[in-house]
């Protein structure tokens, strides 16, 4: 059987009227269910029904983090599992979700490393992790109007599953978001950033995690790093910006001890210069086992004011959620509790 989302909008069955009312159940009210379709007939209900799978997902749980985020653990019918994150703000919802089950990139510093690769996610799968999390919150899917690839999995590995889930989520059939406010993040992947820019552009922003400015730390916290050098990623990122035209950001989770002193901030300024861009600081959320510890306060201002005395455009980005196991890199299908006892709370 069919999953339903996995089908461009434009390839939705049924037509005319009856199409545009699937859509809309589906996109703005958000149901999981064909039953729920009341003005489309019950024979066609049942044929959608006979033909299609609409939820993607055997089971939805969720553990709710006292500044309001959310993390959304979804069972998938082969019983596998992964992980989205709502983060609600004054002036938008974000949600956070996963490309992959686990993740073949190993970061050292990150929970979903540790985990391993399971397996790609269908773009239906993406897309449906959205929906789910609008039901649970009460919200239409088009509340939910900024959107990060950033949850499990490197989305440039699973590439044409993770660029149809952005081309569903941004048709104006579908969710209709706006190309600004869609992030995809990746490791650093040149030739997956370069298709990005040259075959399909999209207009979204590209986030790179670069996490270290030398090669010797990089490959240290990134195993799989020695792939791509530094200078290739770089390169990667310039063409990109040449293309495109946008800003890149760079993700940059901070490590004491390990990729957060004076001169890796002198060599980071270095490596952007000439390329607009801007920098994400991202504090190192605590998982059980990680052997990493996050950078002081003192430590974090110091790189930080290294950057913006190099013009480097800088700013912390503090992760919502770590009391839920919800912050970045702290995803591992693990509940709050063990979090928090590795962040000694």
């Amino acid at each position: 059987m069919q999953l339903l989302l996995d089908l461009h909008p434009d390839a939705y069955p049924l037509s005319g009227y009856r199409r545009k009312q699937l859509l809309e159940w589906v996109f703005v009210h958000g149901v999981g269910e064909f039953s729920a379709m009341s003005n489309l007939p019950a024979g066609v209900r049942a044929e959608l029904e006979a033909e299609y799978a609409l939820n993607p997902f055997k089971l939805v749980e969720t553990f709710r983090s006292t500044d309001g985020s959310v993390k959304y653990l979804f069972t998938l019918p082969d019983n596998r599992q992964m992980e989205a994150v709502y983060m609600p703000y004054l002036d938008r919802k974000t949600i956070c979700v996963s490309t992959m089950v686990g993740c073949p990139a190993k970061c050292a510093f990150c929970a979903t490393g540790a985990l391993g690769f399971g397996r790609n996610l269908t773009a239906g799968e993406v897309v449906g992790q959205i929906l789910a999390v609008a039901r649970g919150e009460g919200l239409s899917p088009r509340d939910l109007r900024n959107l990060v690839f950033m949850g499990m999995g490197e989305p440039l590995l699973n590439y044409d599953a993770t660029i149809l889930a952005a081309r569903i989520l941004l048709h104006q059939d579908a969710l209709g978001m706006s190309k600004r406010r869609v992030t995809l993040s990746t490791v650093g992947l040149p030739k997956g950033i370069r298709k990005l820019a040259l075959e399909d552009d999209l207009g979204i922003k590209l986030a790179i995690s670069l996490h270290a400015p030398d090669e010797e730390t990089r490959q240290r916290i990134i195993p799989t790093g020695h792939a791509n050098s530094i200078l290739e990623i770089m390169a990667s990122a310039r063409e990109y910006q040449q293309v495109t035209g946008r800003r890149v950001t760079f993700e940059y989770a901070m490590l004491r001890g390990v990729n957060d002193s004076v001169w890796q901030a002198e060599l980071l300024a270095d490596l952007l210069r000439g390329l607009v861009s801007h920098v994400n600081l991202i504090p190192m959320n605590p998982w059980e086992g990680s052997g990493f510890e996050e950078s002081t306060e003192q430590e974090m201002q110091a790189f930080y004011n290294v950057l913006e005395a190099r013009g480097v455009e800088v700013s912390v980005r503090r992760s919502r959620g770590r009391d839920a196991g919800a912050a970045c890199g702290q995803l591992a299908l693990k509940q709050p509790g063990a979090v928090q006892a590795a962040a000694g709370a």
